[in-house]
């Protein structure tokens, strides 16, 4: 829903999308689906040991490892911002999209490395448990 101004300066609303504005909802379910696919095969690649899927500052930290920066793991973070914004423009969300992002803000003593957090997402997505909190415990990880 707009709000507008109409000629007397009064605010109004309508429920006329803006084509300009707004992106689709099968374009936007084909955006998240290209993610997903791209999501799994960089978690896939995590998993293995490659390092930088949730976040570049490990690959500033640990110098030794091999492969430097990520750039698909970086366009994948950005993407992932740009959908969690879409989604809410039109007042929906995406489960993957914010869990994603949440474990890509996790840093600390706290975070249980990418490795684990890769295997541990990765389980998740295949029981389809996504956006679901699991009963036992706060965080699988």
């Amino acid at each position: 829903m707009d709000i507008h101004s109409n000629e007397q300066g009064k605010v109004g609303k309508r429920n006329i999308m803006d084509p300009s504005n707004e992106v689709e909802t099968g374009q936007l379910e084909a955006l998240a689906q290209v993610f997903c696919e791209q999501l799994v095969a960089c978690l896939e690649e995590c998993a293995r040991g490659r390092k930088g899927l949730f976040s570049d500052v490990e690959l500033l930290i640990d110098e030794e490892g091999a492969g430097g920066s990520w750039p698909e793991a970086a366009r994948l973070r950005e993407l992932a911002l740009a959908l969690q914004s879409l989604f809410a423009q039109q007042e929906g969300r995406n489960a993957l999209c914010d869990e994603f992002l949440d474990l890509c803000s996790m840093h600390g003593e706290s975070h249980p490395g990418e490795r684990k957090l890769a295997r541990s997402f990765l389980g998740r997505i295949e029981r389809g448990e996504v956006g679901i909190q699991p009963e036992a415990e706060a965080r699988p990880w």
